[in-house]
């Protein structure tokens, strides 16, 4: 089967079970560290079109957190990044969190990068996307894949985006962006099915720290009991 590519109208192959064909377009990206992603989102969806954030578990990506990360769309086409891997983090010399994914991207693909999101996350769609780092003095050849699925939201909160960015090769001098060489979507097929249960993990280990969103801290106002005084008089 074909798709049409919306972002630049070529046409592209669906692909099946963890990216078929498509896992082995990444120029010498292994795709482990995005296979395991891919299962584990295929694992906590359960048969529905996408699972929620509320979901997902940083102990179940252990293998892939380097490489894992996950935005929120806060407008058409951007995607800030909540939380990631030291892998992004390696990649641009500096922190990422709070950035665009688009930091990631070279000027010249960041609209398609951009319409890429749309559609992940409005269609709703999973994205594979073969990428070339640039090039220049102290930046050597360096190859990558980007994994994108949608996750669902709780209430009035922005839709989140799982995704994955995996490099083969020296990084050099930072910060490395990449340009977008193609684009492999699959259909999401929604099946009847339970809800799932989280996939269970060890009460005793400690969670991951670096994944994980920060918490809100909450206070409540204290309320002090009233005290009552006697006032005793002679009248």
């Amino acid at each position: 089967m074909e798709l049409q590519d919306a972002v630049r109208g070529n046409v592209i192959s669906l692909f099946d079970g963890v990216f078929g064909k498509a896992a082995r377009r990444g120029r010498g990206v292994n795709g482990a560290a995005i296979a395991q992603v891919d299962g584990y989102w295929e694992a906590l969806r359960a048969g529905r079109l996408m699972p929620n954030r509320s979901e997902v578990d940083p102990r179940g990506l252990e293998g892939a957190l380097e490489y894992a990360f996950i935005l929120e769309y806060i407008a058409p086409g951007v995607g800030r990044i909540r939380v990631a891997g030291m892998q992004l983090t390696g990649l641009l010399g500096m922190e990422v969190r709070g950035m665009p994914l688009t930091a990631l991207i070279a000027p010249q693909s960041r609209d398609r990068i951009g319409r890429l999101l749309e559609t992940v996350v409005a269609a709703p769609k999973v994205a594979d996307v073969t990428l070339t780092g640039e090039r220049g003095i102290g930046r050597p050849p360096l190859a990558a894949r980007m994994y994108l699925a949608p996750l669902g939201s709780n209430g009035n909160d922005a839709p989140r985006v799982l995704g994955c960015l995996q490099s083969e090769g020296a990084v050099g001098r930072t910060p490395r962006r990449f340009d977008v060489d193609a684009i492999h979507l699959r259909r999401i097929v929604e099946t009847a099915g339970p809800v799932p249960t989280p996939p269970a993990t060890p009460a005793r280990r400690p969670a991951i720290p670096g994944f994980a969103e920060p918490a809100r801290d909450f206070a409540a106002s204290p309320q002090k009991r009233p005290h009552l005084r006697l006032v005793k008089t002679d009248d």
